[in-house]
């Protein structure tokens, strides 16, 4: 590469300026007060500032603290592949020598291009200037420490009210402006101040500070910017909306042109090379604008992992703490995700339950037993908002509405795993049997205020077979009628706190309404719930609060006072006894085995259950390995009471009635084959012998009620 001046040192276009330029050491106060007192002859007149003007002009404050930039928030997968950043203000700090130096010497050309000679004042600027604002005629002249200083005072506003005072057109706030000069250029090198500056300004397209804006434009690094490239990105700085090359490419190129000029004036380019770069097009090759979880590969899990960062003490023990540590960024935060887990998810849904086709929507959510680890979180809705195409929502259908959900979805016969386990953890055995017709009524039951619930019909769905069951058959099956009398039998109070021991409650926030209709699964809950409290029983009764975070990373990797902080795992050992969880695990591996989920088996142990809610309204499917666990739910966003799964075609497939094994049972069964395909294949414990012989089968008479 050719330059102008300064050729002949390393080929930087700055003419070497870490050790030729003239500094006066020592005396940048002095020179500044002296620069103050030339200059006060021509702002005293208009009573701006008393007689002694240079005490006066010393008196102002000069303590401007400069703090760390406001950075990024990166948000990363388990395995540190980036899948987020989001950021107030989208910024990248790099130090000056990852910036190509045709940056610097363009900023200097069209802004300051004494920066290494004088002390912060530009005598014959400033004076230029004060002239001109006098008489109404307001005009720059900044060097390049005063246009620092006021990008730090505005970058530190924390009100409307302080933005504007730091960036009025007052000849008061030039001389503020001055007084912190003077007193940047006593604590910092020039080159400090340069790069400072470079990632401190606003070069328009949401982008701040010089890496990003080369990003945006380019999608280039800062270090690889030619002078052509630097030039269209140094020209921004004075007027960012005005000549954003995205949007006024003529105006733009005009003030490139100007810039390159300006460099060759100043000895930066010769003639020549002015010529050759003021001759190309803009080329521009721009990235789009980041900075948000909508801009995201991964948009409703970044909101979900936001939320869940404001809510968590890993940033803090107070909010107002953990707002300005997401606020000033500079943070890592590796993710639970799992890439492999999260693109079969995706594309098992996208296959079954395209977004583009219809009002129909499926969610899942994945989490990792024994920790709490979400390992991944899919719907088919793309991000968008209400005035948006069809498939589209900003809504994260896999969680609670507190953490930006839905209301939740009824989750119909998933619900029974929870009276299979208040029953095995009452002392019944998986032989215990009722006579189970296509209806029974039911009366006589208790919530936990003890109040007598009034009687309950209640028939076998489509997916029912009658006759006497016990729990083995009874849960292949998915007997409506036998598990109505099972819930009588071990207690409705009993039953609703098993299913809240295991983390089940509302997507909406209310308390788990306890009635007759308790274990059909006449809740609205989330997937992730639903997910997490299978995964409890998958750990063999260890019950873990969902996290998706693995640890942060506050400040940059390498740089001195960086820290990493692990993410809290909040478990719980025996919330359901072992015994208890074990047995739950063999009664729902023989879903598999010629029940509601056969033929969706993984190659491997698994347990799963299917739901279906009245009318069909919802359709969910809920299993899990060892290693893994997870929850599907299919249903309509119009509202599925209203719009339920009957006749309707589904990616192309048509369905007289969705059940749980019909469709988000294939869904759960691709999303588990990807997710464990590197995973060992584990088993579970064995049965517990206390619970009877694993392979009861009903008998053909006796009583209504009989135990193992």
């Amino acid at each position: 590469m050719e330059h102008g001046r300064g050729a002949g040192d390393g080929d930087r276009p700055d003419g070497g300026r870490k050790d030729a330029v003239l500094r006066l050491t020592g005396t940048g106060a002095v020179a500044g007060l002296l620069t103050a007192a030339l200059v006060m002859p021509w702002v005293g007149g208009l009573g701006l500032i008393g007689r002694d003007t240079a005490a006066a002009f010393m008196a102002l404050p000069s303590d401007l603290e400069i703090s760390p930039l406001a950075e990024r928030v990166l948000l990363t997968d388990v395995d540190h592949n980036p899948i987020a950043e989001v950021a107030d203000r989208e910024r990248e700090v790099v130090p000056l020598d990852a910036v190509s130096p045709w940056v610097p010497a363009a900023l200097m050309a069209i802004e300051d291009d004494r920066f290494y000679e004088h002390s912060g004042l530009d005598l014959r600027g400033v004076i230029r200037a004060a002239m001109r604002t006098a008489q109404g005629d307001t005009q720059g002249g900044s060097t390049i420490t005063q246009q620092y200083v006021k990008n730090l005072l505005i970058e530190q506003a924390s009100t409307e009210e302080e933005v504007e005072r730091a960036s009025e057109q007052t000849l008061g706030r030039k001389l503020l402006e001055l007084r912190h000069a003077i007193d940047i250029e006593d604590r910092l090198t020039k080159d400090e101040i340069m790069e400072g500056y470079l990632n401190l300004a606003y070069f328009g397209a949401g982008a701040y500070g010089i890496e990003v804006a080369a990003q945006r434009y380019f999608s280039v690094s800062a270090a690889d910017l030619d002078p052509a490239q630097a030039a269209t990105i140094v020209g921004l700085v004075r007027s960012p909306s005005f000549y954003d090359p995205l949007n006024n490419r003529e105006a733009a190129r005009d003030r490139r042109d100007l810039v390159l000029e300006r460099m060759g004036a100043t000895g930066h380019l010769d003639a020549a090379q002015v010529e050759e770069y003021a001759s190309r097009g803009l080329a521009l090759d721009p990235t789009p604008r980041g900075g948000s979880c909508y801009h995201s590969e991964q948009p409703f899990f970044c909101d979900f992992v936001m939320r869940w960062l404001r809510g968590s003490d890993i940033l803090g023990e107070l909010q107002g703490e953990r707002d300005e540590a997401l606020t000033k960024g500079g943070i890592t935060v590796r993710t639970t995700l799992d890439g492999e887990t999260q693109r079969a998810a995706e594309e098992a849904i996208e296959r079954y339950v395209p977004a583009e086709e219809s009002t129909k929507f499926s969610a899942q959510a994945v989490v990792e037993p024994g920790t709490g680890r979400i390992r991944g979180m899919a719907q088919n809705l793309r991000y968008g908002f209400d005035d948006e195409a069809l498939g589209t929502t900003s809504i994260n259908l896999a969680v609670d509405s507190e953490a930006g959900g839905s209301l939740g979805y009824q989750a119909g016969s998933t619900f029974k795993t929870f009276t299979l386990a208040a029953a095995l953890h009452s002392g019944l055995g998986y032989g215990t049997s009722f006579s189970s017709p296509e209806s029974v009524s039911v009366g006589g039951l208790e919530n936990c205020d003890g109040g007598v619930m009034s009687g309950w019909s209640v028939s076998n769905a489509g997916e029912s077979d009658g006759g006497r069951h016990n729990m083995i058959s009874a849960t292949k099956g998915s007997v409506n009628t036998y598990f109505a009398q099972l819930q009588k039998r071990v207690g409705l109070c009993e039953t609703s706190e098993m299913a809240e021991r295991v983390g089940i409650h509302r997507a909406d926030g209310e308390p788990l309404g306890v009635w007759s209709s308790f274990t059909l699964g006449d809740q609205e809950v989330s997937p992730l719930t639903v997910a997490n409290a299978y995964a409890t029983f998958a750990a063999r009764g260890t019950y873990c609060e969902p996290v998706p975070v693995v640890s942060v990373r506050i400040g940059r990797e390498g740089a001195e006072g960086t820290r990493e902080v692990a993410a809290r795992t909040d478990c719980e050992e025996g919330r359901v006894e072992r015994d208890v969880a074990d047995g739950v695990n063999h009664l729902l591996q023989q879903t598999f085995k010629g029940g509601t989920a056969n033929g969706l088996g993984l190659g491997r142990p698994a347990a799963g259950k299917t739901g279906t809610t009245d009318n069909a309204a919802y359709a969910w499917f809920a299993g899990y390995t060892p290693n893994l666990a997870s929850a599907v739910v299919v249903g309509d966003m119009r509202g599925g009471e209203e719009n339920p799964l009957q006749g309707v075609t589904i990616g192309g497939r048509y369905y007289g009635i969705v059940y749980g094994g019909t469709l988000p049972g294939p869904i759960w069964q691709a999303t588990m084959r990807g997710a464990t395909a590197d995973l060992p294949a584990e088993g579970f414990a064995p049965s517990p012998k206390a619970f009877g012989n694993p392979s009861a089968t009903p008998p053909k008479g006796g009583d209504d009620e009989g135990d193992a």
